[in-house]
C-alpha cells in the first residue's frame, strides 16, 4: 500500500535510503552520500504532503517524492514542455533486499498516474549518469534523456535529466 508518509516514518526511511545507499556503493554507483539524502529533505518533503511510501506489512519498503517545485539546478535545462504545470520526481528508494521485484515500477505507477489524473503536462526528475540499472529503468518508461546537470556536493560525474510526455 503507498501512502503519504509521516513524521513519524523519516527514521525507517532514513534506515533505508542508507541501505540503498551502501547498497549502491557496493557496485561501485556513489550516487547518494552520507549527507543526502538526509533528515532534513526528508522533512520538508512531509510537510508538504510530497513524500510517499510503500509498506508491506507496516515496514516501508519503498519511497518516492512527487513534487511540484522546480530545484534550481533544473531551470537552465531545455525541457520538452513549458516550466509550469509538471510534477518532479526525487529521491525514489525500495530498500535494498526487496529490489527486483516491481516495488519501484509500483511507485512510478503511482507518481505517473497522480500525475495524469492532476493534467500535468509532464513529468520531470534526473538520475545519476554512472547508474546504468536506473537510466534503463526510465527509458524503458518512455522517459526522454535530455541534457546533465551537476551536484558538486554529491558526485564529479553528471545527473542525466529525463521527462516523460503525459
Amino acid at each position: 500500500m503507498i501512502v503519504a508518509a509521516t513524521p513519524s516514518d523519516i527514521p525507517d526511511i532514513l534506515n533505508m535510503t542508507q541501505a540503498c545507499r551502501l547498497h549502491m556503493e557496493s557496485k561501485g554507483i556513489f550516487q547518494w552520500t552520507t549527507s543526502y539524502p538526509n533528515k532534513e529533505k526528508f522533512r520538508g518533503d512531509v510537510g508538504r504532503g510530497e513524500l510517499y511510501v510503500l509498506k508491506n506489512n507496516n515496514t516501508i519498503i519503498g519511497c518516492v517524492v512527487l513534487s511540484i517545485v522546480m530545484d534550481a539546478e533544473y531551470k537552465t535545462v531545455k525541457w520538452l514542455t513549458a516550466n509550469h504545470n509538471n510534477l518532479y520526481i526525487h529521491r525514489l528508494a525500495v530498500r535494498p533486499n526487496y529490489q527486483g521485484q516491481g516495488f519501484a515500477q509500483e511507485l512510478m505507477d503511482f507518481g505517473e498516474n497522480m500525475a495524469r489524473a492532476k493534467h500535468f503536462a509532464s513529468i520531470r526528475l534526473d538520475t545519476f549518469s554512472q547508474n546504468k540499472r536506473n537510466r534503463r529503468f526510465y527509458e524503458q518508461r518512455g522517459y526522454q534523456k535530455l541534457e546533465d546537470i551537476h551536484f558538486p556536493d554529491q558526485s564529479e560525474y553528471p545527473f542525466h535529466c529525463y521527462e516523460l510526455l503525459l
